[in-house]
């Protein structure tokens, strides 16, 4: 008889550091939690436990997170079904998180992946080996936060003493034997630069005036390679600047000023001035603001941090107002994110509809005057970013109510709530052309593709059978048709609306006069909960 195949098992070993402290050594701390994660494979070998030749090792970086570029390499290879086992010196270099080791552990069981810890024994499979596990990360997790609060104290004692206790060094010193000095060169360039908006009274005038006349941030090489800085001053580290009261020899910190034991390099008479316009000028943009039209003005922002500003065109005596990027504006278009033009009152009604959802208001009379929307705006929206399928409102402080957002999740399904302070809401970027200088919508689109139309009729053929069979009772969770579909439970939970797309959609999309920027993915994550709505939302 033929003897049974022995089955090997793929290892892959994880490593950790916290900080780069000796890491350039020849043989650090990474290479003694590998050295001893391979001796203990190698002792499993009868097992058919083989290691893989890739190295997993984060230098640097801590376990409060999992944003880690060695793990996040590791987790895309376990999700490709090329590991079996992960292998680590201790549970507290994968994470210190216990919310992040839960998703951690669902990811291995959705996997079959095996957690081994060399210095300690445990199984994950087991109930046992699982509270093991949980005690251990809470421990861990204890340690992380008692080591943050210890430093937290000792930086907010040296503030008040005035010490520099590291950071980012403000333009005009340097760091000498960890004490700040002043460069003289850096240092005329601050002093100019505090004069000239004395002047000018206007950053963005101050951004286009040191630009021409060659004045560039700090250069920095750092010892690996890459070269930071030597660009273009911007409005915001400006206005940083302007403010910094680390240039005439104060320490901030926790709303208290102390006297640092740095130099100064400015004299408190310029600053002050300086002050004094900026607070002038700050009240009236708060004047400009409430008297435009564009309630969302200094809130709004492409998706690569751009500030979008409000602008108009004019046609047939009809005004349109849009929001245009200012990477734009400034001709810095390879800057600009994915949405750098949208229309203003489309945004700020989709806004302000979200925002009643959310908190379940309505306007004082039913019809809701201008002067209460942008009360709305002012009391919730913090920041507001265009992506090109979604508008995520970040919520000020004012609006970050837990209670709010769980009482929002459960009636309005709709408004995905990814933290309690943001809203992802969706939305389809418009196309817009330029012709003579008027802005406009393309009147035609180009037909549906065959491979994309036939995606979309199988995805919504396939959501309609999970329904009946779920309600005819053929299965009774989502759960069980992943299982069935060999998929993941959130792929049938993303598809699994599909089923209640409007017959009109459908009838476009088996036609083919459907938009072709529809796809299954972005049809499914924005689907409004009336056919209706869902139209709209398509444009149909």
């Amino acid at each position: 008889m033929d003897k049974p195949q022995k089955k090997f098992f793929r290892c892959a070993i994880y490593t950790r550091k916290s900080t780069d402290h000796n890491l350039e050594l020849e043989f650090n701390s990474l290479d003694a939690q590998r050295e001893a994660c391979e001796a203990y494979i190698k002792s499993q070998a009868h097992e058919g436990w083989r290691l893989v030749p890739a190295h997993y090792d984060d230098g640097a970086f801590s376990g409060a997170s999992l944003d880690r570029p060695a793990l996040r390499e590791l987790l895309t290879e376990i999700r490709s079904g090329k590991i079996d086992i992960i292998v680590v010196y201790k549970v507290d270099r994968l994470t210190r998180s216990l919310a992040d080791f839960a998703k951690l552990v669902e990811l291995f069981d959705q996997q079959s992946v095996a957690f081994v810890s060399v210095t300690q024994s445990f199984n994950t499979t087991s109930s046992m080996g699982r509270l093991t596990l949980n005690v251990l990360l809470s421990f861990a997790q204890f340690e992380r936060e008692v080591i943050g609060e210890r430093v937290r104290d000792k930086i907010s004692a040296s503030k008040r003493k005035g010490i520099w206790v590291g950071g980012p060094i403000p333009l005009g010193y340097a760091s000498v034997n960890k004490k700040l000095v002043i460069v003289p060169e850096e240092a005329e360039t601050v002093r100019q630069i505090f004069r000239r908006y004395l002047k000018l009274k206007s950053i963005g005038v101050l951004v286009g005036e040191l630009d021409r006349d060659g004045f560039r941030t700090r250069r920095l090489v750092r010892p690996s390679g890459p070269v930071r800085g030597g660009g273009r001053f911007g409005p915001g580290p400006l206005a940083h600047m302007l403010k910094n009261r680390f240039y005439i020899g104060e320490v901030a910190y926790g709303g208290e000023i102390h006297r640092g034991e740095h130099g100064p390099i400015l004299d408190r008479a310029l600053f002050e001035a300086v002050q004094s316009t900026l607070a002038a000028n700050g009240t009236d943009r708060q004047l400009r603001l409430k008297s435009s039209p564009a309630m969302l003005m200094g809130r709004i922002f492409d998706d690569r941090g751009n500030r979008m500003s409000p602008t108009h065109t004019n046609k047939r005596g009809v005004r349109y107002r849009y929001y245009l990027s200012q990477a734009v504006l400034q001709k810095r278009n390879e800057e600009a994110g994915s949405v750098t033009r949208a229309p203003a009152p489309e945004i700020e009604a989709l806004v302000i509809q979200a925002l009643r959802k959310r908190f379940g208001e309505s306007g004082s009379d039913g019809q809701p005057t201008v002067a209460e929307d942008r009360d709305w705006i002012e009391r919730y929206v913090d920041r507001l970013t265009l992506r090109p399928d979604a508008i995520e409102i970040c919520l000020s402080d004012f609006a970050k109510d837990e209670a709010v957002a769980e009482e929002t999740a459960a009636n309005d399904p709709k408004l995905a709530i990814r933290s309690p302070a943001v809203i992802a809401l969706p939305w389809a970027a418009p196309s817009f052309t330029a012709k003579k200088g008027i802005v406009r919508t393309p009147s035609q689109q180009s037909g549906m593709k065959p491979e994309t139309r036939d995606a979309l009729l199988i995805a919504v053929a396939k959501a309609r059978s999970w329904i009946d069979d779920l309600v005819d009772g053929s299965v009774s969770s989502l759960a069980d048709i992943a299982k069935l579909e060999n998929k993941v439970e959130r792929h049938i939970r993303l598809l699994a609306p599909l089923a209640f797309v409007s017959p009109r959609i459908v009838a476009a999309i088996i036609d083919g006069s459907a938009p072709n920027s529809i796809t299954v993915t972005g049809l499914a994550r924005r689907l409004s909960s009336s056919w209706a709505g869902q139209e709209r939302q398509i444009r149909l």
